[in-house]
Parts: C-alpha cells; structure tokens; sequence
C-alpha cells in the first residue's frame, strides 16, 4: 500500500502581544537660566604702556608716545595710505624710503615680520 502523505498542517505563531504604550513623561519645567554676563576683558598692561618711538620711526608715527597697539594701527595706516601692500601677495609690504629705514633696510617685509621689526625702534 502507498504511504500517504500526511498533510502538514501549518501551525500560526502567536501573534507577539503589543506592548502597552505608557504616557510620555512630562519634563519637570526648569527655571531659565540667566544669561551669564561677560566680564569685560581687560588690556594686557604690557601692551598699553605707552612707548616713545625712535627718529627713525617717530618719521613715519609721528613722536608722541604710543602703546603698541596704536603703533601697529598708526604703521597700518601709513601702509594703506601710501598703497605699499604688494597687490599681488597680501602679506608682503613693500617699503618706501621711510619704511625701509625702520625695516632695517629691507625692501619687501612679511606683515607677521613688521611688528618684530617696529619693536625694535620703541624706546621704554
């Protein structure tokens, strides 16, 4: 006699239970913060003392005295004034006459070069 073939009954997997959603917590409500209030910042002391330039660049600044900072602006000044920052590489200043004596006798001098070189020619 053929074996029958027994039908395979196709067992249904349970279902998987959904979980119960709970509530969202609610965020306690913090104060708002205060905005923290910057302490202004106060100059280096070093940097404010005012300096008295030599004849060499006191012929470019002008004689007062200075701190340094306002020595940077005011050779800054003098650059854009008479067009010395080379067109072409931005970081290079090309002096004149009076430049190239408080440059050291320098033609071209990088930016980041020029105050290492101004400093030389303050007094204290």
């Amino acid at each position: 006699m053929p074996a029958k073939k027994k039908a395979k009954k196709s067992k249904a997997k349970p279902k998987a239970k959904a979980k119960a959603k709970k509530p969202a917590a609610k965020k306690a409500k913090k104060a708002a913060p205060k905005p923290k209030v910057k302490a202004k910042r106060k100059p280096n002391a070093a940097f404010m003392k005012p300096l008295r330039p030599d004849d060499v660049l006191a012929a470019v600044i002008g004689p007062a005295p200075k701190p340094r900072t306002e020595v940077t602006k005011a050779i800054w000044d003098y650059i854009k004034k008479n067009g010395l920052q080379d067109k072409t590489v931005r970081t290079q200043i090309n002096a004149d006459d009076k430049l190239r004596a408080v440059f050291n006798g320098k033609g071209s001098v990088s930016m980041f070069d020029m105050t290492k070189l101004v400093n030389s020619h303050l007094i204290q």
